[in-house]
């Protein structure tokens, strides 16, 4: 498909979101060279905590992502360094950039020149709203772009105020999604010797992994969603953090029975979460009494006893020694010393490649490349993966995510539910009705282009006609708890002795071994125990973020990829685990990275972060919210104009980041009275004129419209028979020779297709296929109904 051992990648990006991307390729096999500018990447100098960085060695989170890379230096702004990236481009399969709009063509290095030296090359742009549209220029850091999606506005208590998401999560987010255009446009290059410029967009990657389908609800309820905290959710214990998620209404009834509150799972009303949080003090009390008692440890083993999912919150002092990952081996030594996350998946029980070190500047000046590759003749289909057929056992989001996205790309996929247990995002946020369970929002956007058929899985029929339809899969992807596959007689080891080539892709919470395997876990559950909640909320509340199950889907990609590659050489298919937890630890990396090296325990605080200061959310005079980001002294002086110069921010002392860190209190009392006194409209764009990033707090019910959404087609209408035309949202990416139509199907109904596969694939009769639905082996609407 891609050929990922022999992948030649050239990444011209700085800080995260690129080396992230490029990590993930190398993992995976790829050979990736570093080019850096005189002086390096900054990200070499960077450190989360503040701490120094020895001399002669580089950050640790440099030294993470760029594990096994090897580096050059180039100017690219001189005719010399612009030859020699050309020549090493006729080489590479594929380039990673982010210099922004129109950056590479400045630089004489655009898309149709690198395509003139390579026909097959492909080009990842990664910027923060993609290059082109009207706010494609338009000043952002990932925190302000949080804004722009309605992820912040949605987070905390209405007496306190929006709160962000740390640890730079958009970064994070942008350069897994953009490892996921790498593959695609790669295997499109295999395929059809062409290849593609993928235009990646910060924003939109936070839109469709930050949001859960919010402009989806707003479509479908047409009211502002609310600021909201999950309750139950990260509670104080006697001796620290412990976070729960009941997403079921018996989960909820259990965990009452749990803080011996029966009062509580007796009241109707707390039964949905919107009433917990309008009785938000009550209810925390009632929490807090019990949990305040009891030890992290006690609560865990009790809740774990009642199936409640639970897990400890993890920070960068605790993760390596909580049981589970210390017995699943999910951390590694670095050569430099310190701690790192694995790669987060395994095939056949194994992992990616030993640690290695990150490379010094330049150090690979004189190292040989790969000789020109031979132009490939077109082999295959022009999408990615056609003729790939995939049965999708995943229900919730992370498995449905992937899944979606396979369909996206070109692939048959077919949804396999019961009408005893069909998927239970058919019922969350869905339109109050008739047939509720075909207008669940999230449901909605995580099944588009999919198939439907229903089976009793443990009867002998449904389970006869599942193990047909595995003998000409390709692909199995389920998300069951651990024990499920194997109760229902339907192992993995039974399904590759019937079909050798399938691939099975398992994505349980914490894994296929290990002391917590057995537990239930929601991707709320996985952020807090991973370390990505402990760096998000107020300073006295972690907060999860709710990015965990589409991430653990985008590296579940990346690894089938890798298996797929294999197959193709040997024929054989393989089983996949991508543990949730784990994609996870490696996006809150910094964490355990800074303790193990430097003994800092990061943490969050509101609004605040490490890089940008001022940073903070400010309330105008007419009610809106802003985002505020000072990025740079640039910016810093850029804001001072916009303001007037105002007494306030005088002195020599603010005009470094130092400075202002140190001042943020008396700043944010300042900017507090500044923007209270202000238009939104006015002071934001006054702003954004001037270079700084002020973006005002957006409802994720109303993101549309947006002219840069709509310029880039981000959003594609849909008929459905039940719910009507909807928008719906696509890839956050904008390729050259593909899309930007990406749908071809909306979400099925319930059973749509058992006709059309059980009977005119496996070929059951009219009649078999009613005597079925009698028994309800098969159907088409819950067997409730």
């Amino acid at each position: 498909m891609v050929g990922l051992d022999d992948l030649y990648v050239l990444d011209l990006s700085t800080q995260i979101a690129g080396a992230y991307c490029t990590k993930l390729l190398r993992d995976a096999g790829a050979t990736v060279l570093k080019i850096e500018a005189p002086g390096g990447d900054p990200l070499r100098r960077w450190t989360a905590s503040g701490a120094p960085i020895p001399e002669g060695t580089d950050g640790v989170l440099f030294r993470f992502l760029h594990a096994g890379k090897e580096s050059i230096v180039l100017d690219l702004e001189t005719p010399g360094g612009r030859a020699a990236l050309l020549d090493r481009a006729v080489r590479a399969d594929l380039v990673v950039e982010n210099f922004g709009p129109g950056g590479l063509a400045r630089r004489g290095l655009g898309f149709p020149i690198l395509a003139d030296h390579n026909a097959s090359l492909s080009l990842v742009s990664i910027s923060a709203w993609g290059l082109d549209g009207p706010w494609a220029l338009r000043p952002a850091t990932e925190w302000t772009l949080q804004a722009a999606t309605g992820m912040m506005a949605r987070r905390g208590l209405p007496e306190r105020g929006p709160v962000g998401v740390g640890g730079r999560i958009g970064e994070w987010v942008a350069g897994t999604y953009a490892s996921f255009g790498a593959l695609t446009a790669c295997a499109h290059a295999r395929h059809t010797g062409a290849g593609q410029h993928v235009d990646v967009s910060m924003f939109e990657a936070l839109l469709q992994c930050g949001t859960q389908y919010h402009d989806l609800n707003g479509q479908f309820l047409g009211t502002p969603l609310p600021q909201f905290v999950d309750t139950p959710s990260i509670e104080p214990a006697r001796d620290g953090w412990v976070g729960f998620a009941t997403v079921t209404a018996q989960q909820w009834q259990d965990f009452c029975a749990l803080i011996e509150c029966p009062d509580l799972a007796e009241d109707p009303r707390y039964h949905h979460t919107d009433n917990r949080m309008k009785d938000l003090p009550f209810i925390h009390a009632k929490i807090h009494a019990w949990t305040r008692e009891h030890t992290v440890e006690e609560i865990v083993e009790r809740a774990s006893a009642l199936r409640i999912p639970v897990a400890p919150v993890g920070n960068g002092a605790t993760l390596a020694h909580l049981d589970h990952f210390a017995a699943r081996g999910v951390f590694e030594k670095h050569p430099g010393g310190f701690l790192q996350p694995c790669v987060p998946y395994r095939i056949d029980g194994r992992r990616g490649p030993a640690p290695a070190d990150a490379p010094a500047l330049d150090q690979h000046r004189g190292a040989t490349t790969p000789r020109p590759r031979e132009a490939l003749p077109p082999t295959g289909p022009s999408m990615p993966l056609e003729g790939l057929r995939v049965l999708d056992l995943t229900a919730f989001w992370a498995g449905p995510f992937l899944t979606s996205h396979l369909a996206m790309l070109g692939a048959d996929v077919v949804k396999i539910e019961s009408t005893q247990r069909p998927d239970g995002m058919r019922f969350v946020n869905a339109i109050k009705g008739g047939t509720f369970w075909e207008a669940g929002s999230i449901f909605h956007g995580a099944n588009t282009d999919k198939r439907d058929v229903t089976l009793q899985l443990d009867s002998d029929e449904g389970r006869s006609l599942f193990l047909r339809l595995v003998e000409s899969a390709d692909v199995v992807v389920e998300n069951f708890s651990v024990r499920v596959l194997s109760n229902l007689g339907l192992p993995p080891e039974e399904m590759r002795r019937r079909n050798p080539r399938l691939i099975v892709v398992r994505m349980p919470s914490w894994g296929l071994d290990g002391p917590w395997r057995d537990r239930v876990g929601f991707a709320m559950n996985v952020e807090q125990a991973c370390g990505i909640a402990w760096l998000s909320g107020y300073e006295d509340l972690p907060m999860i973020v709710n990015v965990c199950d589409p991430i653990g889907a985008l590296h579940a990609f990346v690894a089938l990829v890798r298996a797929l590659d294999a197959r193709a050489v040997t024929g054989e298919g393989a089983q996949i685990e991508v543990p949730l937890v784990e994609p996870g630890l490696n996006l809150a990396a910094e964490q355990i990275l800074e303790y193990t090296a430097y003994g800092r325990t990061l943490s969050r605080s509101g609004n605040r972060g490490p890089g940008a200061a001022p940073r903070g959310v400010y309330r105008c005079a007419d009610e809106v919210d802003i985002a505020l980001a000072i990025d740079d002294d640039q910016q810093w002086d850029a804001l001072r104009a916009v303001l007037g110069h105002p007494a306030w921010a005088e002195g020599d002392e603010l005009r470094q980041a130092a400075g202002r860190h140190g001042a943020h209190d008396r700043l944010d009392r300042a900017l507090a009275a500044t923007f209270a006194a202000a238009s939104s409209d006015a002071i934001s764009a006054k702003l954004r004129a001037a270079g700084v990033p002020a973006e005002p707090l957006v409802n994720a019910h109303f993101v549309m419209p947006n002219p840069q959404l709509e310029h880039r087609r981000f959003y594609q209408d849909l008929d459905h028979p039940v719910v009507g035309r909807r928008r719906y949202p696509t890839l956050p990416m904008r390729f050259s020779g593909l899309g930007p139509a990406w749908h071809r199907s909306p979400p099925p109904t319930l059973g749509r297709h058992n006709a059309e596969i059980l009977g005119g694939e496996l070929g059951l009769s009219e009649s078999e296929l009613e005597k079925l639905r009698e028994k309800k082996v098969i159907g088409e609407k819950p067997a409730w109904k």
